[in-house]
């Protein structure tokens, strides 16, 4: 009975993280950073706790620090107040251990800036991407007739047309009716401006957060290590629908991605469509299909 009871909830949360191990998004209660999909996302998550090394000691000592002055130095016990102007020693350990912390700081962080935007190898794909009020405008740049779209969020009501019904994969909010699609293991150049005011993009698992700048390029990259569904936000308030301009991209192999590539040029609708269909199985596109008939 006691194995029965254990088994439940053990396979109930096998069968949840199955639907999510592909798809990284916001969760209930995170507290912490989503899991890294590249090595920048690594970088910036060891970036994390070594920080908190210095955060947290810092943090308790001022917290201890206000304890004694608050109970040593009150007015009931010193009537008459200490009228030290300066200490020699003091005022050398809060100037040298300030300036020494921030090096440490500093230097690790100043590095992992310069990797977040110089590519380390001559980008395999351009992609630039254009924020609008309120959605998302991408071009690729494959050297032939370039691939443009507009990636919008997706209504509940479009979810059966779209074969996306499925909550834990797409969820509210933060699914799109079109992906970016991007191969697995390649480096990824991303373009990255506005057509109207100031908007941000930004995809935590990658590690990437650019402003998207009107008459300005701005440049970053990404190279997911992974496959899977990836989801992000514009991250600069610019209206009154800035909480509605999410951003998905796919992650795919090299053959599911030049399959798509090839497709999407033509008929963007039904690449997406085939391309749900080699990953989540031959339902979703017949779903897609039925509802669009």
């Amino acid at each position: 009975m006691r194995n029965k009871a254990v088994a439940a909830p053990v396979a109930a949360g096998c069968l949840l993280f199955a639907s999510q191990a592909w798809a990284d998004k916001p969760v209930p209660w995170q507290t912490g950073m989503q899991a890294a999909a590249t090595g920048i996302m690594d970088e910036v998550r060891w970036f994390e706790q070594y920080s908190l090394w210095f955060i947290v000691p810092i943090t308790l000592l001022v917290l201890a620090l206000l304890v004694v002055v608050v109970l040593r130095f009150r007015e009931s016990a010193n009537p008459v107040p200490s009228r030290t102007s300066h200490n020699t020693v003091i005022e050398i350990i809060w100037t040298v251990g300030p300036v020494l912390i921030l090096l440490f700081l500093a230097i690790p962080s100043l590095q992992l800036l310069t990797a977040q935007l110089t590519p380390p190898e001559k980008p395999d794909l351009t992609l630039k991407a254009t924020g609008n009020q309120w959605y998302w405008s991408y071009e690729y740049e494959t050297g032939e007739t370039p691939l443009s779209f507009d990636s919008l969020m997706m209504k509940d009501s479009d979810r059966a047309g779209l074969g996306k019904e499925d909550h834990e994969a797409y969820p509210r909010l933060l699914a799109v009716d079109n992906e970016i699609v991007v191969p697995v293991g390649k480096t990824v150049r991303m373009l990255v401006t506005a057509a109207d005011v100031i908007h941000a993009f930004a995809v935590p698992a990658f590690g990437i957060k650019i402003d998207a700048v009107p008459g300005r390029l701005n440049e970053t990259w990404f190279r997911a290590e992974r496959e899977g569904l990836y989801y992000g936000q514009c991250s600069e308030l610019c209206g009154k629908d800035h909480a509605f301009m999410p951003i998905a991209v796919r992650v795919v192999d090299q053959a599911r991605y030049d399959s798509w590539l090839a497709a999407a040029g033509s008929n963007l609708r039904d690449a997406n469509r085939a391309l749900m269909a080699s990953i989540d199985g031959k339902k979703t596109v017949d779903v897609a299909a039925n509802a669009a008939q």
